[in-house]
């Protein structure tokens, strides 16, 4: 038999390094969490967290100074209302700035859109369903451009989407001569573009399908970026690009479909607003539809540095801005209190997101 200590012994020249080394276990720092640490923790897992808040003390706040008035299920839904176009735009800034993006152009999108159903409708005749695909055709393709020119030419976005909202807005203009669809001339030849404007009642609630509609689709894009590859995928892009494409995701893919499904969804926002402003106009490409947007989606905590936030944020933000302005107007409040309002709320919620990425740094 062998000495007791053979097995013992390292049995490979190389291994009797090790005879001496230390086998103590790596152990971790385990001490609890400061509260202001155990906050900061809360609020990177649940990003939709801070919005919430801060919509919850608006109303509170309102409510105080306007009284019942405003509590009323009626001024509330009425808030919703007025936020369904913003809301859906919203969601459609929201999927390019999970990938670390931006699109300057998904207001003007959104208006080209409307105006190619309304000709294809009133001036060409064509029936309604066609009408209505068109727009989204339109809409699609210009997302796609936007998307192409990003993932596959790697152009920065901000400049990509600059360019394309010169182009597009004055494409809208040129092809539309800035001529105004009238509502009784829409109404005349089909209710289907209207269809949004269709409202209900809920007690003394009043509801929209586009409020409806809004709420379905930002319901269905969690569900979408919580739950299948194509979210994980998104989000992972927009956290660390280079990464993500040595794990084997397709990131120019990827980028592909979050503008062309953004310019989708702008298409979807032109039909919404028709039924909500009743005629067509042109000249609605000067609204600042695409900096309200992406306020929703910054004052909803989604980062414009990408791969965070919740969609269900952004339509929270939404429905803050929408807060504070109803707010304000009830108060008889001079309207410029309300873009004062607005950049403070974006710079605090930019400079929030930055104190809760230190969790992540």
């Amino acid at each position: 038999m062998g000495e007791p200590n053979a097995a013992a012994q390292p049995s490979q020249e190389f291994e009797k390094v090790l005879v001496n080394s230390s086998t103590q276990v790596a152990s971790f720092d385990t001490h609890d969490k400061t509260p202001i640490q155990r906050i900061q923790h809360f609020l990177h897992s649940t990003p939709a967290a801070v919005p919430f808040i801060v919509l919850v003390a608006a109303i509170l706040i309102f409510g105080l100074a306007i009284g019942g008035k405003f509590f009323s299920s009626y001024t509330l839904t009425l808030i919703l209302q007025q936020i369904a176009i913003v809301g859906i735009l919203g969601a459609a800034q929201t999927l390019v700035i999970l990938t670390a993006g931006i699109d300057l152009s998904i207001g003007v999108i959104m208006v080209l859109s409307a105006v190619i159903m309304g000709n294809s409708a009133v001036t060409y005749g064509l029936p309604a369903p066609i009408a209505i695909f068109l727009g989204f055709l339109v809409g699609g393709a210009c997302g796609f451009l936007n998307g192409f020119l990003v993932s596959r030419v790697k152009l920065p976005p901000f400049i990509v989407t600059l360019g394309t909202w010169y182009i597009i807005m004055a494409t809208n203009f040129i092809y539309s001569a800035n001529a105004t669809i009238r509502e009784a001339d829409v109404t005349a030849v089909t209710q289907m573009l209207h269809v949004f404007g269709v409202s209900f009642k809920i007690g003394s609630a009043v509801f929209t399908l586009g409020v409806v509609m809004m709420v379905v689709l930002v319901l269905g894009l969690w569900y979408a970026l919580n739950h299948t590859a194509w979210g994980r995928h998104l989000y992972a892009v927009g956290d660390d690009p280079e990464a993500a494409k040595l794990s084997g995701i397709r990131t120019s893919r990827v980028l592909l479909s979050a503008y062309t499904l953004a310019g989708l969804i702008a298409a979807l926002a032109a039909w919404v607003s028709i039924g909500r402003n009743g005629s067509i106009s042109p000249s609605a490409a000067v609204t600042d539809y695409n900096l309200q947007a992406i306020t929703a989606a910054v004052i909803g905590g989604i980062s414009l540095f990408g791969g965070r936030g919740s969609i269900l944020g952004t339509l929270i933000g939404a429905m803050i801005v929408g807060v504070v302005s109803m707010g304000l107007n009830m108060l008889g409040a001079d309207p410029q209190w309300k873009v004062f309002l607005t950049g403070v709320l974006i710079i605090t919620a930019v400079a929030i997101d930055q104190w809760i990425r230190k969790v992540a740094g």
